[in-house]
């Protein structure tokens, strides 16, 4: 089954991933396009490129590797079929930092909110 992904934005209409997306060079945007889409395509996608976040409520992220850079793009499900783009990162330890988790889960939050009282 396809996956369509969308981007978040924030009640000010701030769109947090297209920003870090925008700061990407050529080919880490490159890359990055092709793992989305990877994702959009299989069913299955490999953990080395799409991974639930252990511990999260309902956290994913994309992973990205470009050169000797890897890149985090978090986000979340909105049904089965649909991805929530939050805002993503340049992972510079091994530990993706708490602080961009709950900054994901605080997104998935005012998303969820704001779809429930449309």
């Amino acid at each position: 089954m396809a996956k369509t992904i969308i981007f978040y934005r924030t009640t000010e209409g701030k769109c947090p991933v297209k920003e870090f997306l925008d700061s990407l060079s050529a080919k880490a945007a490159q890359k990055t396009t092709w793992v989305l889409s990877l994702i959009e395509e299989l069913d299955i996608v490999p953990a080395s490129y799409f991974k639930k976040l252990i511990s999260t409520e309902n956290i994913w992220e994309c992973r990205i590797q470009s050169g000797s850079n890897a890149y985090r793009i978090f986000c979340f499900f909105d049904g089965s079929s649909v991805v929530v783009l939050t805002h993503g990162m340049i992972k510079k330890t091994q530990k993706t930092p708490q602080r961009e988790i709950e900054r994901a889960e605080a997104y998935r939050k005012d998303y969820s909110q704001r779809r429930v009282r449309k």
